[in-house]
């Protein structure tokens, strides 16, 4: 028999981190090779992890909702593997036998507090220090606070004052300013308090993270489609009984979009600190919404397909991600992100950066309007096309180039133009 170690793996590329959302399996379940063990949440998807090896669970390290670094331990399975290394096996006994040796006053991990547990103490005015917690080495987790919560026990409530003070201490940035956060807003009786957890949680500190870091500026361009408009509905039916899935709008503009870049292909860039680093293949990011969670899939090699081949992407991403069903391959290598917004409605948006790409693309709503064509009224199926850039790589000049080029595409898609195949 050997002890083995399982690690958090790395579930995409720059993926430093995942949380363990929920474990599939407890203490004492026997599991074979790649069966999934724990769904696993990072910034880029959500993942099942499988098992390195086939035997029985001893030891679940983490809990659930821990954010566990790439590499870091999460479990550990009793294997009947007799050809594992040595010396792994020799390191990992010892880990166990350390940690079978603490004894129920060990208080080691209690000061080791995941970031679940951080805030449900904030949001509650709980004093971690005056809390007793089961977990190992005296761990204080999430089941601990919740517990308190819901028996109303608020530790240290006497030490509230000195909270406070504390709080507005950290408050004070560190940049020459000195300027102090506002404190969180309270709730009162009748409120409805929303974890912020799982997807809605990754999404709010990438965009912090893409607000922060990338100075952003933003153009639009409106685009007269009335022709793209009576070809796609004049074909529409027919495509949908031959091919088995719509042919939306959004198609034609992904396709319009992805070939200018490759006119224009400063706009497939991204920040690298002391360089900028202009992608070859053009890999369209494009945004899909499942309830309250956002996930962006990527049409690989946009500008090489057809407005077929796309579609069928579009359809075929959007169903995994309504069904759970995509991998961290879908999610990963987007170089530009275009974004559906005028499926809601919506005829001018500011979008926010997907982090690290240099801009993304809000495809508005196509609403009828009058326009003047020769000193007269017509009624016109007209777009925005709003774009927002990373200012650092990008300026006006260029990215308006890209746009009229864009515009100019759309404006000659016809029955005449248009290679659907």
């Amino acid at each position: 028999m050997a002890k083995e170690k399982i690690t958090m793996p790395q579930l995409g590329e720059s993926v430093t981190e995942g949380t363990i959302s929920t474990w599939l399996v407890k203490e004492g379940d026997t599991v074979n090779k790649y069966d999934p063990i724990a769904e696993v949440m990072t910034d880029k998807v959500n993942a099942e992890v499988p098992s390195s090896f086939a035997g029985t669970i001893t030891e679940l390290i983490a809990n659930e909702g821990d954010t566990i670094e790439v590499g870091e331990l999460i479990c550990v399975i009793e294997t009947d593997d007799k050809e594992a290394n040595a010396s792994n096996v020799e390191n990992t006994e010892k880990a166990i036998n350390n940690a079978s040796e603490e004894t129920t006053d060990d208080t080691s991990m209690k000061k080791r507090y995941s970031p679940a547990v951080l805030r449900m103490a904030q949001e509650h005015n709980i004093d971690l220090e005056q809390v007793t917690g089961t977990g190992r080495g005296g761990r204080i987790t999430r089941k601990d606070i919740q517990h308190l919560i819901e028996q109303g026990i608020q530790p240290g409530v006497e030490q509230k004052e000195e909270q406070a003070k504390a709080f507005e201490q950290r408050s004070v940035t560190k940049h020459t300013s000195q300027t102090t956060k506002a404190p969180f807003p309270g709730s009162v009786a009748g409120d409805l308090e929303i974890p912020v957890t799982g997807v809605r949680k990754v999404i709010a500190q990438n965009m912090v993270r893409a607000k922060t870091e990338i100075p952003h500026a933003w153009m639009m361009v409106e685009v007269d489609v009335t022709d793209l408009v009576a070809y796609r509905n004049r074909v529409k039916s027919t495509f949908k009984q031959n091919e088995g899935f719509n042919l939306t709008f959004f198609a034609f503009f992904v396709k319009a979009i992805s070939q200018a870049i490759k006119e224009f292909p400063q706009l497939n860039s991204m920040w690298a600190g002391d360089k900028i680093i202009q992608k070859k293949d053009i890999h369209i990011s494009i945004a899909v919404a499942k309830d309250q969670e956002l996930f962006v899939p990527v049409i690989r090699n946009a500008d090489e397909k057809s407005i077929k081949g796309i579609a069928r992407d579009i359809h075929e991403l959007a169903m995994k991600a309504r069904n759970g069903k995509l991998t961290s391959e879908d999610m990963q290598g987007g170089t530009f992100t275009v974004n559906n917004t005028g499926s809601f409605g919506s005829v001018q948006s500011m979008g926010v950066i997907n982090y690290p790409q240099a801009a993304i693309l809000q495809v508005e709503s196509i609403v009828k309007r009058p326009v003047i064509i020769n000193d007269m009224f017509a009624a016109r199926d007209m777009v925005n096309l709003c774009l927002s850039l990373d200012h650092r790589i990008l300026d006006g000049l260029i990215c308006g180039q890209f746009l009229a080029r864009v515009k100019e595409i759309l404006e000659n898609m016809n029955d005449k133009t248009v290679q659907m195949y």
